[in-house]
């Protein structure tokens, strides 16, 4: 796949004990994102946050959170984006969690394959 030039970047907070059934929503996004045929995709586990709530989440020693915020990255084409954002609402509705998406502006600069 050749990518470069204009994109977008789509970001997904959510937490990490949202959950579809016994699966973790970031695992099922990334699947999801797979089999759509997106250029990739990342999940980041952030350290401490909040949300809308307000209620702190941290991953200090002696207070472990079981639910630590996670950042999914995905960039591609501006057309796939926005095609993926209804996958993204059901996903959200089928796990009935909180949540928060963007999209904002990128440039692919490179995208290549491994040679391994």
């Amino acid at each position: 796949m050749q990518l470069k030039g204009d994109a977008k970047l789509l970001r997904i907070f959510i937490g990490d004990s949202d959950k579809i059934g016994a699966v973790s929503l970031y695992e099922k996004i990334v699947l999801e994102a797979r089999n759509f045929g997106l250029a990739g995709a990342t999940v980041i586990k952030g350290v401490m946050g909040f949300g809308s709530n307000s209620r702190i989440h941290t991953a200090k020693l002696l207070r472990l959170s079981e639910d630590l915020p996670l950042i999914i990255e995905i960039v591609d084409e501006i057309e796939k984006i926005e095609k993926f954002k209804a996958v993204l609402e059901k996903l959200f509705d089928h796990a009935g969690c909180g949540g928060l998406i963007t999209i904002e502006k990128a440039e692919i600069i490179k995208y290549t394959p491994s040679k391994k």
